[in-house]
């Protein structure tokens, strides 16, 4: 039989079994498509497409959602400075993101929906939270109680201090005087006068930041879905806020396994479009192969907070030339599986490669698996 493979679970915070059914629904958040995919996207978006990858090896039928956030505060305040339509914006950055994914090898998502064409779920979705009794309307906007959700904190076990730290640091907005704590969030908001709106019964306006993923995974995977994934830099306030606004609404689990990869530094901070040290794809594959960047990233273990250097690079190509001259074949491979079910510990799966590589085993099948051709 089979041992089980097994994850870190970000809100038990331990690595444990990973049992789903034959289907696994799996959710990732996606980009907010304002400016170019960067290193930090795409090793986020690697550590989702190597565990499909082990799962469909392991018989399992994965089914991945994606979404794009077409809307909210960054994407419109681009879209001001550019003095273009958010959605052109956002239609052309998706297109040059989809095809640098595609060059990179990513498995195609099961769905990728736009928050844009899930307005009704989101209004549906937020009459249901207020129903339930875990919100309430101030300011012509919707505002999720948090007071009201003991379990808030059951996926960062975060301090009320680190809380409103980090809500503040990530448009959470604790000032707002329309809210009854510092710490709720929207749900639905007024639009600024050059916003897009829709009419809704609190008013005209347009969604929160956190709601579309929730009205999203339920609409395209259930009311509980597998594993949830994200960067480390989504657990709060964006999934915390999510599985509470999602388990109010329905009643039910919303994830039954949180998974989050580490982030990639350069000169010591995180690469992120708001400091500008960013690393892009498309600049990387104008002089590197596919194979060799992709290469490069998975090297890393995906819990990992790591720092991006151009050697790395050189490395994986002198790496995959190895790979190559060994010519096909499954030397390491069961090393390989083993070391995936082992919290996708990529690192040992390479160590086990390049010794099979170097004893002169062929090992086209377990470079493979982790979606090296």
């Amino acid at each position: 039989m089979t041992s089980p493979m097994r994850l870190y679970d970000t809100a038990r915070e331990d690595v444990v079994p990973f049992q789903p059914g034959r289907v696994v629904t799996m959710y990732t958040c996606g980009i907010t498509p304002y400016d170019a995919a960067h290193l930090g996207h795409a090793r986020t978006y690697l550590t989702y497409d190597l565990l499909q990858r082990r799962l469909r090896d392991r018989g399992h039928e994965t089914q991945c959602v994606r979404n794009i956030t077409d809307v909210d505060d960054d994407i419109l305040r681009k879209a001001r400075q550019l003095g273009v339509n958010y959605l052109d914006l956002a239609a052309e950055e998706m297109a040059r993101f989809d095809a640098d994914m595609r060059v990179l090898g990513l498995l195609p998502a099961f769905s990728e929906p736009r928050a844009t064409s899930a307005i009704p779920d989101i209004l549906g979705f937020i009459g249901m939270v207020l129903e339930s009794g875990h919100a309430y309307q101030a300011g012509g906007g919707v505002y999720f109680k948090v007071a009201s959700f003991p379990r808030f904190g059951q996926i960062s076990h975060l301090n009320r201090d680190a809380m409103l730290r980090l809500a503040a640091d990530n448009g959470g907005n604790p000032e707002d005087p329309n809210k009854s704590d510092p710490l709720d969030f929207v749900l639905w908001q007024p639009s600024a006068p050059d916003e897009p709106a829709w009419e809704s019964l609190w008013g005209s306006g347009r969604p929160g930041w956190h709601v579309e993923c929730s009205a999203l995974a339920m609409r395209e995977l259930g009311t509980t879905i597998d594993l949830h994934g994200g960067g480390t830099d989504l657990i709060f306030p964006h999934h915390e806020c999510e599985a509470a606004q999602s388990e109010a609404a329905t009643g039910e689990p919303f994830v039954r396994h949180w998974m989050h990869s580490g982030l990639v530094q350069l000169g010591g901070t995180k690469m992120s479009k708001s400091l500008g040290n960013l690393v892009f794809i498309s600049d990387l594959l104008k002089e590197w192969e596919a194979g060799v960047v992709r290469l490069a990233i998975v090297a890393e273990h995906y819990r990992s907070t790591w720092e991006w250097d151009d050697q790395l690079l050189p490395a994986a190509a002198r790496r995959l030339e190895t790979w190559r001259s060994a010519g096909p074949g499954d030397g390491a491979i069961d090393e390989v599986r083993r070391a995936l079910d082992d919290d996708l510990d990529t690192p040992r799966a390479i160590a086990a490669i390049d010794d099979a590589a170097t004893s002169g085993h062929g090992v086209s099948g377990s470079a493979g698996l982790l979606g090296v051709v």
